[in-house]
């Protein structure tokens, strides 16, 4: 099919695809004036993504881009609807009561019958790049749809303050009852430090733990000192009770024996001198031999004298070395029990530490879940409230009409080609040729004048064009 032909089609048809044009932009007519009205107000809110006041930090969430979807989803949920419902009043009203008990016949709540039908009038629309979502409501009068949208949007902010602070009353009751389970551990931990203490007699464990360890540090200096001492003075008792006696620093610088062994040295040679000249028996001989043995033996008795005295010397070094040994043993012994003491007393003192932080942790969170279940203030904010719109939303007149146009005329081309289909018709001298498989020879002229618009037609001449040359069988007859 050419476009020549379909215009053949529509021109032949052109009654059918008028009437049914005719009857769609008819029927939009007819409905547009039995429609009522519809008229759409717009309020508008913003998300604050503000930090906290209360917690300082940014409100958990909006670091999501999902967080302008998870508002609509709230603004569009039954608990908001149902809640426009109750601040309202709108079960009250006998007319909503009547419509209830025709619809549901009682079977399902009013709040959420009213609620569906709210939801079905709303229309939430985010914003592309920024945090501000728009709430239509249409309604039949402007009055209405204006309530509906400010109460939508008055009922959304009261949801999210109650989803914001019912959970934090939760948290508080909570908090509340850890911060006295907190408080009393505390307690009984600092009880059980101040008995210890008491028991042990302590004060400042840390100043008399130093004391007493400088004490044993002293007492480990000086038992090193007496082991020296003792060592050299053991030493030196032995050299006094062996044969070498006389050779100690003590006998050496005694000034006695010193005098007595010059005396003894000057006795023996007196009695040398002597022997040679009297002989042994002399008198004189025999009282200078008694004199030097007596020298000798005042001798021997001083460096006895002497040696015990070193020998008493390393008697009392060696009791001063034991006795500081067993204070150094009991020091030791002692300063090991205060540190045994002081650990324990530590370790009292870390849960008593312990309990305090966690008590403090406790407390903070029960006041700031305290504060938080106390406010008032919703981070979402009216950018622009809801007014009654001067013109109707709904029906569109001239869109309807345009809509109606354009329906109308799909639907008359379709009826016209289903017609044409099944009641195919020689419109032009070209489907001769197409449809029958016949050469055409020529064409009639129209037996008289066309008048269309009230002009003449003229009468055309006869044309002598030939189409097509006939079949061979036509030519032999």
């Amino acid at each position: 099919m050419n476009f020549s032909q379909f215009i053949s089609i529509l021109r032949a048809r052109k009654w059918l695809g008028l009437s049914i044009l005719g009857v769609v932009v008819l029927g939009t007519i007819v409905a547009r004036l039995l429609l009522p009205k519809q008229y759409t107000a717009t309020a508008s809110v913003v998300v604050d993504v503000r930090p906290d006041p209360i917690a300082g930090t940014l409100l958990q969430g909006f670091a999501v881009p999902s967080i302008v979807a998870t508002q609509i989803d709230v603004m569009s949920s039954d608990r908001v609807a149902q809640r426009v419902v109750r601040n309202l009043k709108l079960a009250e009203l006998p007319g909503f009561q009547a419509q209830w008990r025709e619809a549901t016949q009682g079977s399902v709540p009013i709040e959420v019958w009213l609620g569906q039908l709210i939801q079905n009038g709303m229309d939430i629309r985010p914003s592309r790049e920024s945090n501000v979502i728009s709430v239509s409501y249409r309604a039949e009068t402007p009055q209405s749809a204006a309530a509906l949208a400010n109460a939508i949007v008055q009922a959304y902010m009261d949801t999210t303050l109650e989803l914001r602070v019912d959970p934090a009353r939760q948290y508080s009751a909570f908090f509340d009852t850890r911060t006295k389970e907190a408080r009393e551990a505390l307690e009984a931990a600092q009880n059980r430090l101040s008995a210890f203490q008491k028991e042990n007699g302590i004060v400042a464990s840390d100043e008399r733990f130093d004391i007493e360890n400088t004490r044993l540090n002293e007492l480990s200096s000086q038992l090193v000192a007496i082991q020296a001492i003792s060592a050299e003075s053991t030493s030196r008792q032995v050299q006094a009770t062996g044969a070498q006696a006389d050779r100690l620093q003590e006998v050496l610088a005694n000034p006695v024996l010193s005098g007595l062994k010059v005396d003894l040295a000057r006795a023996e040679a007196r009695l040398q001198e002597l022997n040679s000249r009297l002989g042994d028996n002399h008198p004189q001989v025999v009282e200078i031999r008694a004199s030097i043995k007596e020298t000798q033996a005042r001798i021997e008795a001083e460096t006895r004298k002497v040696t015990g005295s070193v020998g008493v010397t390393n008697t009392i070094n060696v009791s001063r070395e034991g006795k500081l040994r067993a204070e150094l043993a009991e020091q030791r012994a002692k300063v090991l029990r205060m540190k045994a003491v002081r650990d324990e007393a530590m370790v009292l003192m870390r849960e008593v530490e312990s309990a305090q932080r966690a008590f403090d942790a406790v407390q903070a969170r029960l006041t700031q879940a305290s504060l938080e279940s106390q406010t008032t203030l919703s981070y979402i904010n009216v950018l622009s409230a809801a007014a009654p719109p001067l013109q109707p939303s709904a029906p569109r007149t001239a869109l309807n009409m345009i809509l109606a146009v354009l329906l109308g005329s799909i639907l008359a081309l379709v009826a016209v080609m289903v017609r044409e289909l099944f009641d195919r018709r020689l419109r032009a001298a070209g489907d001769i040729s197409e449809l029958l498989g016949v050469p055409m020879l020529g064409t009639m002229p129209k037996a008289r004048s066309s008048r269309l618009f009230g002009s003449k037609g003229r009468t055309p001449q006869l044309q002598n064009r030939i189409l097509g040359a006939l079949p061979n069988k036509t030519k032999s007859a």
